[in-house]
């Protein structure tokens, strides 16, 4: 199964660490701009919510991680690869006072990987994002 979100340990690490000051129900959700510029946002329970103009991607560390669907419509060629770099990030993602910051990185699917992905969407009943 290919999937279309990954973490690197460094960011499981994070992960893990934020669960443990603050839970196991965290999320991730890829800012499309803005005041973020793009950047996977980790938020705590009830701070965003999900609906249909929202794309479930997988898990990393155990969490959700969504994008908007018209960003993810641009994306969907691409695999997300979540790092961390040192330093301040977005201001709505809850890492910011570990001195840390999650960092998108991408590289692009095969051919193979992408008719993989189309496959899997037919699967589960979802239409191809095009």
């Amino acid at each position: 199964m290919v999937e279309k979100v990954i973490a690197t340990p460094a960011a499981v690490e994070l992960i893990q660490l934020l669960k443990s000051k603050h839970g196991p129900e965290l999320m991730f959700h890829q800012s499309g701009g803005c005041c973020d510029g793009s950047a996977a946002n980790c938020y705590l329970p009830g701070e965003i919510t999900m609906g249909a103009g929202d794309v479930w991607l997988g898990e990393i560390g155990g969490c959700g991680f969504y994008i908007g669907k018209a960003q993810y419509a641009l994306w969907r060629h691409t695999q997300l690869i979540i790092d961390v770099i040192d330093g301040q990030g977005g201001t709505f993602s809850i890492e910011g006072p570990e001195g840390k910051a999650f960092l998108t990185r991408s590289r692009v699917f095969t051919e193979v990987e992408m008719a993989e992905l189309e496959a899997q969407e037919r699967a589960a009943g979802v239409a191809p994002h095009r």
